[in-house]
């Protein structure tokens, strides 16, 4: 076991940060939630990505991306966040795809390599296409609600997308689900009500959007863990 991870070792076990390492995640999305989703899972010693966004680093994502500096502006997301990973941890696997993911090019994506998928996008058709994927691929997903016009990360939960209330995206995706015939889906979301809208673009904090990515990071790792039968410490 490699000593940068023996902090975390002490409340997992070492056997767990050996079964971490041998671990493939995918990540959909590397903005304020996503982007800090990778980096929690990174530091938690997943030793396999793919990571995938379409967008490039912009001034208005400084006030809550974690790649996001004066520096990285203008620069693909997926390319800096890969630099940050391995500067993080040398010995990751990291592969990124600068696209947008869309059910016109799912097919592209071969979800049975994968033991768990991270759907950080903001797109309902994007989201809904994930999950279908990644149940017909048999692998574990979760996805995050919406983080915008919120201020308290405490209000933030962990629960099946059948569960949630107040979200309005939640709202959505329970109905389309429902249409599909998914019945069950891990979710982050926020039970505060959005505040009120100055901009047809939603507002966003320095710490709702993160908060979720770590929550979403959290459950990966227990869940990952627990399908591999090892007790935590």
């Amino acid at each position: 076991m490699k000593e940068q991870f023996s902090r975390t070792a002490r409340i997992l076990g070492e056997s767990a940060i050996q079964i971490l390492s041998t671990c493939h995640v995918a990540i959909f999305g590397l903005g304020g939630v996503g982007g800090y989703a990778a980096e929690a899972l990174v530091r938690s010693g997943i030793g396999r990505f793919d990571l995938m966004d379409h967008d490039k680093v912009d001034i208005t994502n400084l006030n809550r991306q974690i790649i996001a500096t004066h520096r990285t502006i203008g620069r693909e997301k997926t390319e800096v966040m890969k630099e940050r990973m391995l500067s993080i941890n040398p010995d990751a696997h990291i592969k990124i795809r600068s696209c947008f993911f869309l059910p016109e090019n799912a097919d592209d994506f071969d979800f049975t390599k994968y033991d768990y998928i991270i759907d950080a996008v903001d797109t309902v058709t994007a989201k809904i296409e994930l999950v279908l994927r990644a149940r017909a691929a048999g692998v574990s997903i979760i996805s995050s609600m919406g983080t915008g016009n919120k201020l308290n990360p405490a209000m933030l939960e962990v629960a099946d997308i059948y569960e949630t209330s107040v979200c309005p995206l939640a709202r959505v995706m329970r109905r389309e689900l429902k249409r599909r015939g998914v019945e069950k889906l891990k979710v982050v979301y926020s039970k505060e009500e959005p505040l009120k809208m100055y901009d047809r673009t939603p507002g966003s904090t320095a710490f709702v959007p993160p908060s979720a990515g770590l929550l979403l990071a959290s459950e990966v790792v227990k869940d990952l863990i627990k399908a591999k039968h090892i007790p935590m410490l």
